[in-house]
């Protein structure tokens, strides 16, 4: 069974994967703001700190999309 944070990880991964056909730019755009909609508190603030834990692996894509959800 998959970590939290790993399931996390995953759910980015197929909201971003979604948006794909949008362009890179407009598809992290667009998920990030998804999981400002629709992730509760306690998920998004676990995203924001898996960007500070050398720990977690995140593809570029999750993460460009962690990141804007930080800002």
């Amino acid at each position: 069974m998959p970590s939290t944070r790993e399931h996390l990880i995953y759910m980015a991964g197929q909201i971003l994967r979604n948006f794909g056909p949008r362009g890179e730019t407009a598809a992290v755009a667009a998920a990030a703001e998804h999981l400002k909609l629709f992730w509760d508190r306690r998920m998004k603030a676990e995203a924001v700190a898996m960007l500070d834990d050398p720990d977690v692996e995140l593809s570029g894509g999750v993460r460009s999309v962690f990141e804007k959800l930080r800002r």
